[in-house]
């Protein structure tokens, strides 16, 4: 197993691949937001929540389902900045992901990432970090959505979440890495 890598770019290939399964699980996970609702707690991601309520026709009474799950569909995302954010972040976590496995074969392959490359890898990279702190910035535009005001007390609005908390977990990370891949 040759590689085309210095000792650099093997540590640049394994802290993209880290840092690209980190920003892929964070965008999937639905803990972005905390709050409660009908004495329960609930999250959202941008496309995933936890606990929400359904109508119970042999009670006939609202009950709030415990499970976590994803939208039914694209349009059932509360708000077109929750559908912008999802579309954005996930576009910057397959960039990230695509540029960490190219990365990690060239750890394992010979002469397949050259110079040229590694530079266009860089800005693949600082692209998908951009779209991911896009995506971050935009999600507290949709803070005014119906379902987060009844998590939040009817209290939130753009930029404001009234009782609940906002949790950036490692969407955060924006990878503003440049290529520190140094052929042989």
């Amino acid at each position: 197993m040759a590689s085309s890598l210095t000792c650099t770019g093997m540590i640049w290939a394994l802290v993209s691949l880290l840092s690209a399964a980190a920003s892929c699980v964070g965008f999937f996970m639905p803990y972005w937001l905390l709050g409660s609702q009908m004495d329960k707690p609930v999250s959202f991601g941008t496309f995933r929540r936890c606990s929400y309520p359904v109508r119970d026709e042999e009670r006939q009474a609202t009950i709030m389902l415990e499970q976590c799950g994803r939208y039914a569909s694209f349009q059932g995302i509360p708000s077109v900045e929750w559908r912008i954010c999802t579309v954005v972040t996930g576009v910057g976590c397959g960039l990230l992901l695509l540029v960490a496995l190219t990365a990690v074969m060239g750890c394992c392959i010979s002469e397949l990432i050259s110079r040229t490359i590694g530079r266009a890898a860089g800005g693949m990279q600082f692209l998908g970090g951009l779209l991911i702190g896009s995506g971050c910035a935009l999600y507290p535009l949709g803070w005014d959505s119906e379902e987060v005001r009844q998590t939040c007390n009817n209290s939130s609005d753009q930029f404001e979440l009234g009782t609940s908390s906002y949790h950036l977990h490692s969407e955060v990370h924006i990878h503003l890495q440049t290529s520190a891949l140094i052929t042989q």
